[in-house]
C-alpha cells in the first residue's frame, strides 16, 4: 500500500514570495552604475573601475534573471511539469554563478597584463565614481535585504551586491592611495583581489545549486538518524530504499518503504504513517512523505537501495 501527504512545514520554513518590484528596481540601479562606472573608468584609466563595472552589470544581469525565473516559478504544475517551475529558481542561480566566473576570470588575466606594464590613472575620476557607485550598491543592499532569505536564487544576487559593495570601498581605497602615493600598481593588485572574492563566493552558490540539480540529500539531514528515529516507532521493523532530496533550497521530498512488524489492516497503517509523518516533519522539516508500506516482502533491509544493473 502506498500513501502520500503533504505537511506543512514549521514557520521558519515557509517560503515567502518575493517582491518582483524590489528585483526590478535593483536591475535598473545596477543598469545606472554600469554605465557610469564604463564612462569613469574609461576617463580614468583604471581598471579596477571597469571591473567594478562589469561586475555591476552582471549583478543587474543576475537580479533580472531572479526576476523571470521567480514570475516562471510561480506556474501552476502540470502533466508534463509534475512538480512545477520551482526549479527555474535553482537553473537561475547555476548561470548566475557561472558568469560571475567566467567575467572574473577575465579580468584576473587583465590584472596580470596591467601588473607587468602599470599604466597611469586619473584618480581624482575614480574616486567619485567609485564612491557613486558604493552609495548605489549600498541602497541596493537595503531594497534587496528582506528579499535575500527568500531563495537560492535572489540569494545569489544579493551576494553579488555584496561583493560589488566590497569592491567599491577597495576601488575608493585604492584610488586614494593612487592620489597621494602615484602607486599605479595598486589599481589591478585591487582587481585581482575582488575577482578572486567574486570567483569564492560564486562557486560556494554554484556548488549548492548542483547539488540541488542532482537530487543529493540536504547537507543537514542525517538519514541514518531518519532511521533510527524511524524504527523506534512500536509498529515499524525498519524503514529502508529511504530517498531524499530537495526540489528548490526549502522543499525536502523524502520516499520510503517501511517494513510493518505484524500484518495490520489498513485503518491500522493511517495511525503508523501518521506517527512516522510526525517525526519527519518535527525533526527534520521535511514537507513531502511518500511512504509505501510493506509486510514480510523479503525486500533487502538496506537504507539505501542499490540498483545493480
Amino acid at each position: 500500500m502506498s500513501e502520500t501527504k503533504h505537511i506543512r512545514k514549521p514557520r521558519n520554513h515557509q517560503h515567502h514570495p518575493v517582491n518582483e518590484k524590489n528585483l526590478i528596481a535593483v536591475t535598473l540601479l545596477n543598469l545606472v552604475i554600469t554605465i557610469v562606472e564604463i564612462a569613469g573608468g574609461i576617463l580614468s584609466g583604471s581598471l579596477a573601475l571597469l571591473s567594478d563595472a562589469i561586475h555591476n552589470l552582471s549583478d543587474a544581469f543576475s537580479t533580472f534573471i531572479a526576476y523571470l525565473a521567480t514570475i516562471i516559478g510561480r506556474r501552476e504544475a502540470n502533466q508534463k511539469k509534475t512538480f512545477g517551475y520551482k526549479r527555474m529558481e535553482i537553473l537561475a542561480a547555476v548561470l548566475n554563478a557561472v558568469i560571475l566566473i567566467v567575467m572574473s576570470v577575465f579580468l584576473l588575466i587583465e590584472a596580470y597584463e596591467r601588473l607587468n606594464e602599470p599604466r597611469t590613472i586619473n584618480s581624482m575620476v575614480m574616486l567619485i565614481v567609485a564612491m557613486i557607485g558604493l552609495l548605489a550598491n549600498l541602497y541596493a543592499l537595503v531594497i534587496l535585504k528582506k528579499e535575500a532569505h527568500k531563495n537560492i536564487n535572489v540569494r545569489a544576487a544579493y551576494v553579488h551586491l555584496i561583493g560589488d559593495s566590497l569592491s567599491s570601498v577597495v576601488v575608493i581605497i585604492g584610488g586614494v592611495l593612487i592620489q597621494i602615493y602615484k602607486i599605479y600598481w595598486v589599481d589591478p593588485l585591487i582587481t585581482l583581489l575582488i575577482s578572486i572574492y567574486i570567483i569564492r563566493e560564486a562557486f560556494v552558490i554554484l556548488k549548492e545549486a548542483v547539488n540541488i540539480l542532482m537530487q543529493s540529500a540536504p547537507e543537514n539531514l542525517d538519514l541514518s538518524k531518519v532511521k533510527k528515529l524511524v524504527e523506534q516507532i512500536p509498529d515499524v521493523y525498519n524503514i529502508h530504499h529511504l530517498h531524499a532530496w530537495m526540489l528548490t533550497d526549502r522543499e525536502i521530498h523524502l520516499e520510503a518503504h517501511v517494513e510493518l512488524k505484524n500484518d495490520l489492516k489498513l485503518s491500522e497503517v493511517k495511525t503508523t504513517q501518521s506517527e512516522i509523518e510526525k517525526v519527519l516533519q518535527r525533526d527534520f522539516h521535511i514537507g513531502h512523505i511518500t511512504l509505501q508500506f510493506e509486510y514480510k516482502t523479503g525486500h533487502t533491509p538496506h537504507l539505501i537501495h542499490k540498483d545493480k544493473r
